[in-house]
């Protein structure tokens, strides 16, 4: 028992690709060798493997077994040493994704993918942006920046990494230089908005120096911060305390303009905004406009200019970002028209 305990000891320190490789050359050793020592018992090499690797990973099926001596000398060889080492082989799978696991829920992981949208930042705001995201397009990859102890969602699709995203290390381990886009909330357990914000440019100034070209989009506090954004290149601002007041007001002013806002938000329900290409057939936003509003969307905006009704007759150009208004089906049955085209 000694011996067989120091070489299970010495098995279990083995080198993982070692031990792999050993288990992997020993059943097709052995299942080579039982059809070679009693052919008439197993008939071909897949009989012969069948045997092996239900004598090794059980106790066997009893639909095949070795009655001559060479079979069953080879099935006590199994016996003693395969069944232990293809237990360690199992062991070591089984801490490996336990393993793998553990280090996933405490955000200790390298990010590889790369078109995935990284959150900055965890809050009731951004667990719905998230939802939101995932509503909009199911197989979306999204990578969660934040100094928790554990991952606060984690999915097939929704990854975590603990740390200070202001770390250039940190960043490139989430692979900020292939992402779609970023978006970094405001922190929401300062109550400086001042210091909250200042917070948002040192992240946004360490990704703008580890991956100038991406998208960032950053959640701020305060109006008047902007300006100290402008440096960082960043590409959109959604002004927190501001848009929940003058939604606010709006609704107290013009009853159930909130609705409307709502649907614009929100792909749960509704009408919803959505982003076309411009065909090539389109010479001018009047072009556009009549044959969009023919299948039930209405052209709204080019990138952020909403004056479209009031320059139908000027030329689309080349870099135009159409937004159309309307609901789902109507988008899904206008884009596959254009796929067919």
């Amino acid at each position: 028992m000694y011996f067989f305990r120091k070489v299970m000891l010495r098995m279990i320190k083995v080198n993982n690709s070692l031990l792999f490789g050993t288990s992997f050359l020993l059943i097709l050793f052995t299942s080579y060798l039982v059809v070679e020592v009693e052919p008439e018992t197993f008939s071909n090499y897949f009989d012969g493997f069948w045997w092996v690797m239900t004598t090794v990973t059980t106790v066997g099926y009893g639909d095949y077994f070795p009655v001559s001596i060479g079979g069953r000398v080879i099935a006590l060889f199994l016996y003693v040493f395969g069944i232990g080492l293809i237990g360690v082989v199992i062991g070591k799978v089984v801490d490996g994704l336990a393993s793998f696991r553990k280090k996933r829920e405490e955000g200790d992981i390298v990010f590889k993918e790369r078109n995935h949208y990284i959150i900055v930042g965890w809050s009731k705001k951004a667990k719905y942006a998230i939802n939101e995201m995932l509503d909009t397009k199911k197989d979306v990859e999204i990578v969660i920046i934040d100094d928790l102890e554990r991952a606060p969602m984690l999915s097939a699709n929704v990854h975590y990494i603990r740390g200070n995203a202001s770390s250039e290390e940190l960043l490139i381990q989430a692979n900020v230089m292939e992402a779609k886009s970023v978006l970094i909330f405001a922190d929401d357990r300062i109550d400086n908005s001042e210091l909250c914000d200042g917070k948002t440019l040192l992240i946004a100034s360490a990704i703008e120096a580890v991956a100038p070209s991406i998208h960032t989009v950053v959640e701020i506090i305060e109006e008047r911060h902007i300006r100290n954004f402008e440096y960082m290149k960043v590409n959109e601002f959604i002004i927190s305390h501001e848009t929940i007041s003058s939604l606010f007001v709006r609704s107290a002013f013009m009853n159930g303009i909130s609705s409307v806002y709502g649907q614009l938000l929100s792909r749960s329900h509704g009408d919803d905004l959505y982003h076309i290409p411009a065909l090539p057939h389109w010479k001018t936003y009047r072009d556009a406009f009549d044959e969009l509003l023919g299948v039930g969307a209405t052209l709204i905006a080019d990138k952020n200019d909403l004056s479209i009704n009031r320059t139908l007759d000027n030329e689309i150009k080349t870099d135009s970002e159409l937004y159309v208004i309307c609901d789902k089906n109507t988008y899904n049955r206008f884009m596959k028209k254009v796929q067919e085209k």
